[in-house]
């Protein structure tokens, strides 16, 4: 996967910054970005943070047969991956330019400025040595990986602890950490890489630039330095032509931050070693910051408990007392009531629905008025003490009783209050059978 390209817009933005010596981080032109080390629980891993790049270093070693031409040495090895995990750019299983560019620079740095005595990893001359692999992943890319690996290469190689071995004759014994204490590596000086970015044909110049920056610089110089300003090595690219001036200019501050990146390095390393010899807590789950596992913790506060009950005496001085009246209920309509303030009590008032209802049955009632006076002539030709029935209907039955000579009464028994009344034709129809009698 490609990496995806810088807009004319952002490249545009970037260089008018550069020029007017703004950063988007906010750094000076000369500033580098904070380094963090972490060590694992074992010897010889370490994680090194140079701003948001991350590089993880591992230190393994093996008894090997040594080289024909260098049967007294050692042997030293370093391989510097990039996976996808770090940015998506970088193809799996296949090695880039970059890569090649970055492990030839690291050997130069490393291996050719005899930073480590390979003599002392000598165990029999021109049969057993000791061969050290480096391997170096970067975990996160952000730019300056360069500077980022050989931090953490050195850093490795300082912690690492190979086991010791005797020799007795012909025979090598090898013993375990349980054993006898296992033998650091003999370190002569620590050789860092500093990294400076070029714009405009040379004429600005960042220290430690990220990814952004390097997306549009034109050319970049590395120079590998230890803190006794003894230059290890050093490359150019981007063909751009640099002028003596700037090459001394750029050694000078490499001279200072690497100064400060040495200091840095041994004083963790000692923190490391001290909590170790005391039997603490170390490795990554302790060099981890709380707040970036518990988001959410809240920092301890402290709780003064001696003198509670004056505090408390205090607050309730200084409190409002209660209000000593209590309001009265409020009878709105009878098993109702009401107290403290609050929004209208509508029970007893009826809905627009129950309305409707009563407004309907009191028009059913007329209607059943109306249709009693008519029917008052049939009830005097049939029997005077039997019920006679007006209608066959499911819907309403009217009953009207006669037991005596007193003003007729009517019944109306109905199965839903929003049934209508009789329809006219069932008016018809009695009027028909009124005068067929």
């Amino acid at each position: 996967m490609k990496e995806t390209p810088l807009s004319n817009c952002e490249r545009r933005f970037l260089l008018r910054a550069i020029e007017e010596k703004k950063r988007l981080d906010g750094r000076q032109t000369y500033d580098y970005r904070n380094i963090r080390i972490s060590f694992g629980t074992d010897y010889g891993c370490c994680i090194v943070e140079l701003g948001k790049t991350r590089v993880l270093g591992q230190v393994s070693c093996e008894l090997v047969s040594p080289k024909l031409n260098r049967a007294t040495e050692g042997i030293l090895f370093f391989n510097l991956e990039l996976s996808q995990m770090a940015a998506p750019a970088f193809e799996p299983g296949r090695q880039s330019d970059l890569l090649v560019k970055l492990n030839r620079l690291l050997e130069r740095c490393l291996r050719n400025s005899k930073c480590i005595d390979t003599e002392s990893l000598c165990v029999v001359a021109g049969e057993k040595v000791w061969q050290i692999r480096v391997d170096l992943h970067l975990l996160n890319h952000d730019g300056n990986i360069i500077d980022a690996a050989s931090i953490a290469a050195i850093v490795a190689l300082c912690h690492f602890r190979r086991p010791d071995v005797s020799v007795q004759g012909e025979e090598v014994t090898l013993y375990t950490p349980e054993e006898r204490d296992p033998v650091p590596l003999s370190i002569h000086h620590m050789p860092i890489c500093i990294s400076f970015a070029f714009f405009q044909q040379g004429t600005y110049l960042l220290v430690d630039p990220n990814e952004r920056e390097e997306r549009v610089m034109d050319g970049l110089l590395v120079i590998a330095m230890n803190k006794h300003r003894e230059i290890c090595t050093i490359q150019s690219s981007g063909g751009i032509m640099l002028l003596k001036d700037q090459v001394l200019r750029c050694s000078k501050i490499a001279g200072v931050k690497v100064a400060e990146i040495t200091d840095l390095i041994q004083k963790a390393l000692e923190n490391d070693q001290k909590v170790r010899k005391e039997g603490g807590k170390f490795g990554f789950a302790e060099s981890i910051a709380n707040q970036r596992i518990t988001a959410f913790k809240m920092e301890k506060a402290s709780v003064d408990t001696s003198n509670i009950e004056e505090k408390a005496e205090e607050i309730i001085a200084e409190a409002e007392p209660p209000p000593e009246v209590v309001s009265k209920p409020v009878l709105w309509t009878p098993g109702t009531a009401q107290i403290g303030d609050g929004i209208e009590n509508s029970w007893g008032d009826l809905e627009d629905s129950e309305k409707e209802e009563e407004e309907g049955g009191i028009d059913e009632a007329v209607i059943l008025d109306d249709t009693k006076m008519d029917t008052g002539g049939v009830s005097d030709i049939g029997n005077q003490g039997a019920p006679i029935v007006l209608s066959d209907s499911e819907e309403e039955e009217m009953i009207i009783l006669e037991p005596d000579k007193n003003p007729k009464k009517i019944r109306a028994q109905t199965t839903n209050a929003k049934e209508k009344a009789p329809s006219k034709s069932q008016v018809k129809r009695r009027k028909k059978k009124r005068t067929a009698n």
